[in-house]
């Protein structure tokens, strides 16, 4: 049997596999209040009954939205709680991404969670950039955008850096100037464009959180998964649902893969907090490397 650990390590801090992505608890589009405040309050504090103590965040989730959440619904945090953010993009007050990636933008961002948050210094600041979602887009230097979480590192107002939506060559780089704490890009078991970048943090031994974890609206998402025979016979021989299989599969891939599934659902919630008693066979696992990948719709 593949037994896989229930912690793993994120930088040199032990964290349960399966934490908590908050971008969910906003409005629809990620953009103004919740319907239901008081729910998505109540999901944040179940989480950590559930024992989640990575929960990854973003100011410009609202903006601003789903950190007071955070904030009101467990604030004084638990000593253990580790909490993650990213930067590299603002909203406007319409609710559309407007870039935000110069160094002082950075700073400014970070220096915005950590307000909205109430703390001092953040876990683990993501930095976000387009280099795969939108490769014509000029960007800053890597270099000054890592040397400016650098500066806040020294600071004491950032404990770990990392990169999200990145190719595997800016992982290198990246790990290189400044060490990694973690990588954050989309993968799946319908979306493996990935295996390059998650061989880089094996390699490297560099978490690595997977966002889509059940694929995105360009793969089926969580309907196509329920579709697949492969998915679906190791559910039914497991007595879980093919989501829970596809959330499974990602730990087995490397011990040091991180989940971060979002819900506003406390039933949800805690069917993905089931996921690490789920312990995939060889057999299982053979049958799941024949799910075919759903071309990405870009």
């Amino acid at each position: 049997m593949t037994h896989h650990s229930t912690t793993s390590l994120l930088g040199d801090k032990p964290v349960h596999r399966i934490g908590f992505g908050a971008m969910q608890l906003a409005g629809p589009g990620v953009f103004g209040p919740p319907a239901d405040p008081d729910g998505a309050r109540a999901v944040l504090r179940r989480a950590i009954e559930l024992g989640v103590d990575h929960i990854d965040t973003a100011q410009f989730y609202g903006p601003d939205v789903v950190n007071d959440l955070i904030r009101e619904a467990l604030h004084p945090y638990p000593e253990d709680l580790r909490l993650v953010t990213k930067v590299g993009a603002t909203r406007d007050d319409q609710g559309a991404w407007v870039p935000g990636a110069e160094p002082a933008d950075l700073k400014h961002q970070v220096e915005q969670n950590l307000r909205s948050l109430g703390v001092e210094r953040m876990d683990l600041v993501n930095l976000r950039r387009f280099e795969r979602d939108d490769p014509d887009r000029v960007e800053p230097a890597l270099e000054d955008q890592l040397g400016a979480l650098a500066d806040l590192r020294d600071e004491g107002k950032i404990d770990l850096i990392g990169v999200s939506s990145v190719t595997a060559e800016t992982v290198r780089r990246a790990h290189e100037l400044v060490g990694l704490g973690e990588v954050q890009n989309a993968f799946s078991i319908l979306d493996r464009t990935d295996e390059d970048v998650l061989e880089v943090c094996r390699e490297r031994s560099i978490a690595y959180v997977p966002y889509f974890p059940l694929g995105s609206a360009f793969t089926g998402g969580p309907a196509a998964l329920a579709a697949d025979e492969h998915v679906s016979s190791v559910a039914a021989r497991h007595g879980v649902t093919a989501s829970q299989v596809a959330l499974a599969w990602l730990l087995a891939q490397y011990d040091r893969v991180l989940l971060i599934p979002g819900t506003s659902s406390v039933a949800h919630l805690e069917e993905n907090m089931a996921v690490l008693d789920i312990v995939l066979d060889e057999d299982d696992l053979a049958r799941l490397d024949q799910v075919q990948p759903r071309p990405v719709g870009h």
